[in-house]
């Protein structure tokens, strides 16, 4: 399959991804969207690895772009975790999950 496919799809993973953080107020949302950029970073990781290989007849040839997308997998776990515990303590403290109430955590 070739790369420009990959490409597109990445591409248009990421700009949902930056439309739903920018358009929509719902801190659950905007963590999926994130999540959604991340995964269409790894897409391009993982294609342009396979595509790019050095030794085109090894069989273990792409496997640093998989490398990366474990590590940023392992990172985005971290990141969700902590980012949960806040939106939990933020619906405990305004019952909302709307990022607009923010404010109200300041006092």
């Amino acid at each position: 399959m070739p790369i420009q496919y990959y490409i597109a799809l990445a591409v248009t993973l990421f700009c949902i991804g930056v439309l739903g953080v920018l358009i929509r107020r719902n801190a659950i949302i905007i963590f999926m969207c994130i999540e959604m950029m991340l995964n269409a970073a790894n897409l391009l990781l993982v294609a342009f690895s396979k595509t790019h290989a050095a030794l085109p007849n090894n069989p273990l040839a792409g496997i640093d772009g998989q490398l990366f997308v474990f590590f940023v997998m392992v990172v985005a776990a971290a990141e969700v975790s902590v980012g949960l515990a806040i939106i939990v303590m933020m619906y405990r403290n305004t019952h909302s999950v709307d990022i607009n109430f923010l404010n109200r955590l300041k006092n």
